[in-house]
């Protein structure tokens, strides 16, 4: 189904195009007639997950079967090389995500059309709108110091623009009372203190109407008795993450918790997004307003105020639930009162698709909290919805071209997007973005993180179709393809690492500068061991980060492995974080025909409990065990006896999980339990998480192995 935009009512004015040829006669050239935009079909729907609790766990990972039969016939060839494997995973990972897409509207489970409210088009129009008096705040926000007008009225110069990309960036180091240790960097802005207020008034804050009035009900719920009564509507932390998204600064937290502090951060960047759209839609319709009283003179370049295209806020998200959360935070934040609802289109479905009945879950599962919290409510991660909101009113279901903000998951981006040589592909929606929020970017490292590197490479590129666009309101920075360098990038995350860091540091242009969050763990997860056990920590050395793959995969075969050949070594979990590695490692277990058995995301239900009881039993003397299959299964493994880290864990509390997992292993055999951990120089960030950063540091000094004993209470 197709998705464009409502034909601008100026777009016949055929004098605004010829005055305007000077300054985006080059834009101009480069349109071209755009395909259909949204193929809403998706070719690789295929078989549904088995029952029972797999289902329950996996439906974000949808279908394993057709992937189970790709790795029979990995089994047959030898490793994998890395280019072809990430080729590989690109493509399965799309069709195995894609399988459980978007089937909750539909009894049969078929295939079917996704949906867009072509009803409330010209209800939600912005061009054929016009400013309500009473929901003003207009003149407030055209004053000088309000932030959005600063921001988006900030004129670069071609010359600064040129040498954003070889500048180097200045950096400099704050400490705030709750966010801690922060990085400040830029390009071109001279850098301007940033402190933490301590206190915050709402009316300071330049709110638009009605959040100034819904904000402090809507966030009672974080709000303690210990807030003073000046500061009466941010939490400690919503304060200082709000005080920087205000500044329009690039911001990238990587100590979101889903169970402590999750909720408040989605509020916090909710308030953020919709005061932005609010603004920038109030300008559209106070010019509107404008021009239609001076009819003459409408070319003026006082009325600049809109993009190439209209959608300004992109939310990536990774489940149906957190879009779920994200409108309902919307909704309340311009409900003024119980009397005063606002009208939302299409709700009831949108309840239906992104909504969760609690009694499909079985009631008998139990897994720990954090999983409960990140995996709660629809974890369906094939979607994308668009949002249009006008005064008083929110479309849901919108098309993209007539809305304001996009909520989607990384696939149901990458679906739409599609690859090069598609015919119905379409990214010219993603032109205009002023405002990107990435929440909780560490799931999408288990889910197909090439998505999100796809989707950033298609961001603010100049559109291939002008899509109705009335060109004498477009600003100028988006005629010049500037939109990146104007962009904000929210970035929230339960980790570092490296892959998150890179989209932070590469993708991100923003010329007001970026603010990270730099704290390091002092203990680490090893105190959260509770059985006593040995540590090794075995260093292998490395020439550069691409060849640390082989040397890992070397350093096993010929180093750690040998000594765990003896069938006294028996009982022996090999925990793999790479899909890839897991793999060539399989593939090598069978070349060597050595007595194994292996667990991974993509193994059967049968496939999972057949091999957990050959490996408690001491059938297989070895047990390959993935991190991705442990992350959206969290079974407690019984029978370990020697456990091998081939990496260090994605997430640190996976350390002390799979370490704890040894409690379930016959008493008395502790004597003999073993841990052996492999690391170099590029894990030192993972390293910090598990260890703590002293440890860390002596340990990345020396070039010995590591012996600790933890005893539960280190």
């Amino acid at each position: 189904q197709s998705e464009n935009s409502d034909k601008s009512s100026a777009e016949s004015d055929s004098e605004t195009e010829v005055e305007q040829v000077s300054v985006y006669h080059k834009l101009l050239a480069t349109l071209k007639t755009s395909p259909e935009s949204e193929s809403e079909e998706e070719e690789d729907d295929s078989e549904s997950e088995e029952g029972g609790e797999s289902e329950t766990e996996m439906d974000s990972e949808g279908s394993q079967e057709t992937r189970e039969a790709d790795e029979g016939e990995e089994d047959k060839n030898d490793v994998p090389r890395q280019e072809e494997a990430t080729d590989a995973a690109e493509q399965t990972l799309g069709q195995e995500q894609a399988d459980g897409a978007d089937t909750s509207c539909d009894p049969s489970h078929g295939v079917i059309e996704e949906f867009t409210d072509v009803k409330h088009e010209s209800e939600f129009s912005l061009e054929t709108n016009f400013m309500e008096e009473e929901s003003g705040d207009c003149n407030a926000d055209q004053r000088d110091s309000n932030p959005f007008k600063q921001h988006m009225d900030k004129e670069l110069e071609e010359k600064e623009v040129e040498k954003m990309p070889t500048l180097p960036k200045t950096s400099s180091q704050s400490k705030w009372p709750r966010l801690g240790q922060l990085t400040f960097s830029s390009t071109l802005e001279k850098h301007k203190t940033l402190k933490a207020d301590k206190e915050v008034d709402v009316k300071q804050l330049y709110l638009h109407k009605p959040l100034e009035s819904t904000w402090p009900k809507v966030n009672k719920q974080f709000l303690s008795s210990v807030n003073k009564p000046s500061d009466p509507s941010f939490t400690p932390l919503q304060r200082e993450l709000f005080c920087i998204m205000n500044t329009y600064r690039d911001l990238f937290y990587p100590e979101r918790n889903a169970l402590t502090n999750g909720e408040e951060i989605r509020h916090a960047y909710c308030l953020h997004a919709l005061n932005h759209v609010l603004k920038a839609n109030a300008q559209v319709l106070s010019n509107n307003a404008k021009r239609r009283v001076q009819k003459l003179g409408t070319d003026s370049d006082d009325y600049r105020d809109q993009g190439l295209t209209r959608p300004k806020v992109l939310m990536i998200v990774p489940f149906r639930e957190c879009a779920l959360r994200i409108v309902h935070i919307f909704i309340s934040l311009l409900e003024v009162s119980d009397k005063r609802k606002i009208d939302v289109s299409n709700k009831k479905r949108f309840k239906g698709e992104f909504g969760s009945d609690p009694e499909e879950k079985p009631p008998n599962l139990k897994r720990p909290e954090d999983y409960e919290a990140v995996f709660a409510g629809n974890i369906d991660d094939h979607f994308r919805i668009g949002v249009a909101i006008l005064q008083k009113s929110m479309r849901l279901y919108a098309p993209f071209y007539s809305s304001d903000i996009i909520i989607a998951s990384p696939l149901g981006m990458r679906t739409v997007i599609g690859a090069e040589g598609e015919k119905n592909r379409d990214f010219d929606f993603l032109s205009s973005i002023e405002i990107l929020i990435i929440d909780q970017a560490d799931v999408y490292l288990m889910q197909n993180w090439e998505h999100v590197l796809h989707l950033m490479k298609h961001i603010n590129l100049l559109p291939l179709d002008s899509h109705g666009v009335d060109f004498s309101r477009v600003r100028m920075l988006n005629l010049n393809n500037w939109s990146r360098y104007y962009r904000q990038t929210l970035l929230f995350s339960a980790l570092q690492d490296p892959q998150i860091n890179s989209v932070f540091n590469k993708h991100c242009f923003n010329y007001m500068g970026q603010v990270a969050v730099r704290n390091v763990p002092l203990s680490g997860s090893i105190s959260h061991v509770v059985v006593q056990l040995p540590h090794v920590f075995r260093r292998l050395e490395a020439e550069n980060v691409t060849s640390v793959i082989d040397t890992r995969f070397q350093f096993f075969v010929d180093k750690v492995l040998p000594e765990y050949r003896d069938a006294i070594m028996s009982h022996t979990l090999i925990y793999v974080p790479s899909y890839f590695d897991y793999v060539r490692l399989r593939n090598y277990f069978k070349k060597e025909d050595l007595n194994f058995t292996h667990i991974c995301e993509y193994t059967k239900k049968a496939g999972v409990c057949r091999a957990r009881q050959f490996f408690l039993q001491g059938e297989k003397q070895f047990l390959l065990f993935t991190e991705r299959f442990h992350f959206y299964k969290r079974y407690t493994i019984k029978g370990i006896r020697n456990l091998i880290f081939y990496e260090l864990p994605t997430y640190s509390h996976f350390y002390s999980e799979i370490c704890n997992m040894m409690k379930a292993t016959d008493n008395g055999m502790d004597a003999t339990w073993t841990c052996t951990v492999l690391y170099s120089k590029y894990d030192a960030q993972k390293l910090a998480a598990v260890v703590g950063i002293d440890r860390t540091a002596q340990m990345l000094q020396s070039k010995k192995n590591v012996h600790l004993f933890v005893t539960g209470e280190n």
